[in-house]
């Protein structure tokens, strides 16, 4: 081995270990925050990763900064799923496509949903800016579907708020039930059809999407207080 070498493996070696911490650190938290919330300390984290909350800190300086870094794929994911069903041409398999793919995240991330609609301190025009470019897109999908005759005239966005919460209660309580989940977003999905309109709907929900309440959260979206 060469002098020059021998300088780079150590240094190489540490940057490995340090990958290695992150990757841990990131599915910890998604374990974590699945079952405890987005507000679960933060040292619950580095005790599932196996590391010290010193190093947890020094990969995530803040409890944003790892909520962020766990979801961020399925951020990523969603924010294309909202393009993508904009993006189909027929307006109803948009909207069929988005409501799978959010809840397909749902089952897979149990904590994702409540990371997704928390506004993290400091990014917060920032999140801001997106959800209301997500809630612009979603009232556009919704209006094509309307009317390309496929969503029945009186659905309403609350609609979809109440979708996902049923489905999210589903899968807190039956969390591997994969089959149980499909046959659920089916049934609603059916029932939002405008061939399904039967009679007269009760008045909507006074449920929007950015008060969302989630299983990771307490009622009316405040988060649960985190374990001991």
């Amino acid at each position: 081995m060469t002098v020059e070498s021998s300088r780079i493996a150590p240094r190489d070696a540490g940057r490995a270990d340090a990958r290695r911490n992150r990757e841990r650190l990131l599915a910890a938290a998604r374990a974590v925050f699945a079952e405890h919330g987005i507000d679960a300390p933060m040292a619950t984290v580095a005790r599932r990763a196996g590391v010290g909350v010193a190093t947890l800190y020094r990969h995530f300086p803040s409890r944003d900064a790892l909520v962020r870094g766990a979801f961020s794929r399925q951020m990523e994911t969603c924010a294309r799923a909202l393009t993508e069903a904009l993006a189909v041409p027929d307006p109803w398999q948009g909207f069929q496509q988005l409501v799978e793919t959010v809840c397909e995240l749902q089952r897979e991330e149990r904590g994702f949903p409540a990371a997704f609609l928390a506004a993290f301190p400091e990014t917060t025009s920032e999140h801001a800016r997106s959800r209301e470019r997500a809630e612009r897109d979603i009232m556009t999908l919704v209006r094509r579907a309307k009317a390309a005759g496929a969503l029945r005239a009186d659905f309403h966005p609350s609609d979809l708020a109440v979708l996902l919460l049923a489905h999210c209660g589903l899968v807190t309580a039956l969390p591997d039930d994969g089959a149980a989940s499909r046959r659920l977003v089916a049934y609603l999905l059916q029932s939002f059809r405008a061939d399904a309109a039967g009679e007269r709907l009760p008045p909507p929900a006074a449920l929007p999407l950015s008060d969302l309440p989630l299983a990771a959260d307490g009622p009316r979206g405040r988060r649960a207080t985190p374990p001991r």
